[in-house]
């Protein structure tokens, strides 16, 4: 087994992006394909580091752009400055996640009947309005995601099995928005779960959080549960 990647440029109206896209080169098949959406900071080494890691379990990852080619942030202010213009028109944000989606679907490595999203912090939110867009997807994960609904999507026209990886002292998602999701989701009809870990903040796969005092840290305990959930999941939909 040989795990390989290649970057791959694509553009959304006049904006250049640039993917992650990661295999294991002794499968001459194509399958499963997964996009990944990165957290505030933008496609990170850890959103690449997880592509990786679903190469290596036999899936295709496309650690995916919503920035800009280059752009990444170093500091909590220069994040939410490149975030909040899709926060603002999440229209634009669904936009760019379909974007990625097909180009994704259009490597010769992914099975294009077969495809999954995921997505840390913002990301989880990018995944979760993906699938509310009625995108052909087995499945949507987020972890420790936004919950936020769109105000451009009505009744959601959801295709996707749906799984949530949450903190519970999450401060980003209070009880009031984990019940709004849920009845969400129920009145959409989707086939859903919402795995809450216990003393846990917000940002809890990434070991470099370590901003408490926001809300942020790294919990090594549910890093590790919710990656097994991540596996089963992809196992049960594929």
């Amino acid at each position: 087994m040989s795990i390989q990647h290649r970057l791959v440029e694509y553009r959304d109206g006049d904006t250049l992006l640039e993917g992650y896209l990661a295999w294991d080169d002794s499968q001459k098949e194509p399958r499963p394909g997964i996009i990944i959406a990165h957290t505030w900071r933008g496609r990170s080494p850890l959103e690449c580091q997880r592509a990786d890691q679903l190469a290596k379990l036999g899936y295709v990852g496309f650690a995916l752009d919503m920035y800009g080619k280059g752009k990444l942030g170093n500091s909590p202010e220069e994040n939410t400055a490149m975030m909040q213009p899709l926060m603002d028109d999440r229209a634009a944000l669904q936009k760019r996640m379909g974007v990625a989606l097909d180009i994704a679907r259009e490597q010769p490595e992914v099975d294009a009947t077969n495809m999954a999203v995921m997505g840390y912090c913002l990301g989880g939110l990018c995944a979760l309005d993906l699938a509310r867009t009625g995108a052909d997807l087995k499945g949507a994960i987020s972890f420790h995601g936004l919950f936020d609904a769109p105000g451009n999507i009505g009744k959601p026209q959801i295709k996707a099995k749906i799984l949530c990886l949450d903190g519970h002292d999450d401060p980003m998602t209070g009880n009031d928005k984990v019940v709004a999701l849920q009845q969400e989701l129920t009145e959409a009809g989707v086939d859903w779960q919402l795995h809450t870990y216990g003393d846990t903040l917000h940002g809890f796969t990434n070991p470099e959080a370590d901003m408490p005092e926001m809300g942020i840290k790294y919990n090594a305990v549910a890093d590790r549960r919710s990656w097994v959930a991540l596996t089963n999941f992809l196992a049960e939909i594929f």
